[in-house]
């Protein structure tokens, strides 16, 4: 493997990078460079979306850089040596060189430094702690890393159990970047993962959620998902859920040209008892809109809806709402079903609910009063439904009366 003195992309040429690194060598040549996604990306020939610069130039400094140079300056979280300067809107965050001096698994206390090793020394991934210069010239100062960035090898900088003391998150983040960016797990790694995995209780379940989402939302987690239950993280996180289906699931989707769905391919590793699917939702501080969505999916009076009729499947549409149908209909298909998903999408694109054609005042009108006015409405509703919502105002007026 050749290893490459500089990289090249857009976002080195971008009038933010260069603007806002332009700022800081005014204010001290050499003394700032990229770091993180944006240069892993590259070496792994991906898109970078963010733009982060690591610099000598402690927080004010950087601060009185971007001020001097017209840049807008957001103090972002400068106690920890972060500020995010916004150049035609564009973000870019600036970090201060740093090393730990004390952390609990959460958060970590940190003293600024000059030293490229020592914050290197700090960062979770050998991938993540490639530094390149203002023209794309590339620093490797832990050795192997651009080397690991290239082939997609993700690899704890030093021992992975210290890593992992440091932040339990970082349990999650092995697994995302697996996902993402990895040619394969790390075994290394993944025993670290798992002798650590109770770490994983003292992190927020919020911060949890939002980790496994965006590794949900990989093109293809599968083999991060199972490795994940290999090390016993899974279980840790949601007790009962498997990974066994992710890949079909992962299938039928490229199948279908469906985009990956995190909170449908969370469905896919839970079982349907309304128990665990609200125990999920709990543990993982689910939204309103997620938590309803998962509950409506695991609704035991849904049932089987693969093999609906047409008609039937209207009605369950109406009944349930046809995203619970198609969450069913696909993870039923995962579950080894007959794939009967086309007819299904296609009736779902075409689905407009149905208004129900008359109300309470009808009620009112007809002579009816109190509980009786919701049990006769309720009857009606239901007559209309059997009929494939065919039946008229008119008609179930004429009933009403």
């Amino acid at each position: 493997m050749t290893r490459p003195e500089r990289i090249s992309a857009s976002w080195l040429e971008a009038p933010s990078s260069r603007a806002v690194m332009s700022a800081l060598e005014t204010a001290r040549k050499g003394a700032s460079r990229y770091v993180g996604g944006s240069v892993r990306n590259t070496l792994r020939g991906l898109s970078a979306d963010d733009v982060d610069i690591a610099t000598q130039l402690l927080p004010e400094e950087t601060v009185a850089a971007l001020e001097a140079a017209g840049i807008r300056v957001i103090p972002t979280g400068i106690e920890h040596g972060t500020v995010t300067a916004f150049y035609k809107g564009v973000p870019v965050e600036i970090t201060t060189l740093r090393r730990d001096v004390e952390t609990d698994g959460r958060r970590a206390v940190v003293a600024f430094t000059q030293d490229w090793a020592e914050d290197a020394a700090r960062r979770d991934f050998r991938m993540n702690a490639i530094y390149a210069g203002p023209e794309g010239e590339l620093y490797e100062v832990i050795p192997g890393s651009i080397e690991d960035a290239i082939a997609g090898r993700v690899i704890f900088i030093g021992a992975a159990d210290e890593r992992l003391i440091e932040d339990y998150l970082r349990i999650l983040r092995f697994y995302r970047f697996n996902a993402w960016y990895g040619a394969g797990i790390d075994q290394t790694g993944q025993g670290a993962c798992a002798r650590q995995r109770e770490g994983l209780k003292k992190i927020a379940a919020e911060r949890i959620w939002k980790e496994l989402k965006r590794t949900l939302a990989a093109p293809d987690p599968s083999a991060a998902f199972i490795a994940m239950e290999d090390a016993g993280v899974l279980a840790v996180l949601l007790p009962g859920a498997a990974s066994a289906f992710l890949p079909a699931l992962v299938e039928i989707e490229a199948a279908h040209d469906l985009t990956p769905d995190p909170l449908l391919r969370l469905m896919a590793m839970l079982t349907r008892r309304q128990s665990d699917v609200s125990a999920a939702a709990s543990s993982l501080r689910l939204s309103n809109q997620e938590a309803a969505r998962l509950i409506a999916w695991a609704d035991p009076a849904l049932g089987h809806v693969l093999g609906l009729s047409p008609t039937a499947r209207r009605e369950a549409f109406y009944r349930f709402g046809p995203d619970a149908v198609v969450d069913r209909a696909v993870i039923e298909v995962a579950s080894g079903g007959e794939d009967t998903l086309a007819s299904i999408l296609a009736d779902r694109h075409a689905w407009v609910r149905p208004v129900f054609p008359i109300g309470g005042d009808d009620a009112l009108a007809a002579g009816l009063r109190g509980p009786e006015i919701g049990k006769r409405l309720k009857a009606l509703e239901e007559a209309w439904i059997a009929s494939a919502f065919r039946l008229s105002r008119e008609d179930l007026l004429s009933r009403l009366k």
